[in-house]
């Protein structure tokens, strides 16, 4: 279905093609026309960057793009996993363990989504419940204990929206997890590798680095239901995608994305090998830049960081 700007753009061309056909030498006509002209200029990048913002949230939800396990076969060393958050059950859509990162032994946690049927049910389409951002909270608190940095790897729809995920508590845990996660005592690196889909990203996302894949996405919504809430229209998505401002560009800009990491040039679906390199050689320079702050000065940077987002007018003096 055309977007309401492609409607437009298909009109005043049908109106170009009319003029140019009568115009002849008539300068009113003509000059019609340059506006005109500069009118298709603006909606052609309209379009464009509408196309833009949902073909990265098409390539972020690609079923061959590499999940946080392929990382972390690509990237880190002896990897032990972590089960359960010791209240509950173990959450198979939040892995959590133990590994190695050029040499330092650092603590891993991340969504966990899958390619076949049999296991998008058993990782529940990578939408945690609430003991999984508790068995992550349970990781985090083991590597502060133990002080060992932290890296996260985003990627889910969202946390699961099912009642029993509300009866157990969802907002609950993830709320808890931003708390402690704005005061764990140890460096915290974070990536949105796919989607990163509101509450259910941020609770395992409050970081010392927010970086961001080259074709992630990130936000409060959905482009899709965002689409439904504002014009009762999913088929708007692409106008939403755009409007929304969740691709990895948009939000280094507004100052709630620390890094992009690039990807091969056909996405990192199309080579995970090569995805992973670029992503290993961002995440290292990030690390040094903060393994050598005291943990009052991290603690103190975090802080202003989160608290200085969405900040967009400055004060008048009195």
């Amino acid at each position: 279905m055309a977007t309401k700007a492609e409607r437009e753009l298909e009109n005043i061309e049908k109106h170009i093609a009319q003029l140019e056909a009568a115009a002849g030498d008539n300068q009113e006509a003509r000059q019609r026309l340059s506006a005109l002209h500069a009118q298709v200029a603006q909606l052609r990048r309209q379009i464009h960057s509408q196309c833009e913002a949902w073909q990265k949230t098409e390539l972020a939800r690609h079923p061959q793009r590499p999940y946080t396990l392929d990382y972390i076969e690509r990237i880190f060393s002896d990897w032990s996993e972590i089960h359960g958050d010791r209240s509950y059950a173990d959450d198979p859509a939040i892995i959590c363990g133990m590994a190695h990162f050029h040499g330092t032994e650092v603590m891993l946690i991340g969504h966990q989504k899958a390619r076949d049927t049999k296991q998008k049910v058993y990782r529940n389409f990578g939408m945690p419940n609430p003991e999984g951002y508790r068995k992550a909270l349970r990781a985090m608190k083991m590597a502060e204990k133990f002080k060992r940095p932290v890296f996260t790897f985003i990627d889910t729809p969202g946390a699961y929206p099912g009642l029993g995920a509300e009866e157990r508590g969802q907002a609950e845990a993830i709320a808890r997890n931003l708390r402690e996660m704005a005061r764990l005592r140890v460096p915290i690196i974070t990536v949105v590798t796919g989607e990163g889909g509101s509450g259910g990203a941020l609770a395992i996302a409050v970081a010392d680095r927010v970086l961001m894949m080259e074709n992630s996405v990130y936000s409060v919504i959905s482009p899709e239901g965002c689409a439904s809430i504002m014009w009762r229209d999913p088929s708007k998505k692409d106008v939403a995608a755009e409007a929304l401002k969740i691709t990895a560009k948009d939000l280094t800009e507004l100052g709630c994305v620390d890094g992009i990491v690039p990807e091969p040039p056909e996405g990192a679906h199309a080579d995970h090998d090569a995805a992973a390199a670029l992503l290993d050689q961002t995440l290292l320079k990030h690390y040094n830049d903060i393994k050598g702050l005291s943990t009052d000065a991290l603690l103190d940077q975090r802080y202003d960081k989160f608290r200085h987002m969405a900040q967009f007018f400055k004060e008048e003096p009195a």
